[in-house]
């Protein structure tokens, strides 16, 4: 099996803040800092977790939709999801709602999701083994 070598990097800028930086140079604030509160806040690394689930299946459904010929107007995500009282404090469950704005055929919706979440985001596929990955979707004219 090939594999695709990927590489970020993560920088420590003081208290407890990062500076991560993907493979294509784009950077994000983690964590946070106490003496800067609340302003000094970055994203938090686990709902950088659903955060990313939400983009990669978004990804996909969005291509998708589109090779269907689907007139989609907009999408947002919903991601919740629940985590162990106790460290490490392991997600449980994650659900994700997409909210879609269009006239699109909910059987395409469906499939998409279906063709995302099971085959095509490396990120739900990844945590699948360990999260129970629920979804749904609300299509809003």
């Amino acid at each position: 099996m090939a594999t695709k070598p990927k590489s970020v990097n993560l920088e420590w800028v003081g208290s407890r803040m990062f500076v991560g930086t993907d493979s294509n140079g784009h950077s994000l604030a983690i964590g946070y800092q106490r003496e800067h509160e609340p302003e000094g806040r970055g994203v938090s690394p686990s709902d950088m977790l659903m955060l990313a689930a939400a983009g990669c299946s978004s990804y996909d459904v969005v291509e998708i939709l589109e090779k269907q010929k689907q007139p989609l107007e907009s999408l947002s995500v919903t991601v919740k999801g629940t985590q162990k009282k106790d460290p490490p404090f392991n997600y449980q469950t994650m659900h994700i709602t997409y909210h879609i704005k269009g006239d699109v055929q909910p059987e395409k919706v469906e499939r998409a999701i279906q063709l995302s979440e099971e085959k095509y985001c490396s990120v739900t596929n990844t945590l699948r083994a360990g999260v129970e990955i629920t979804s749904d979707y609300e299509i809003h004219p």
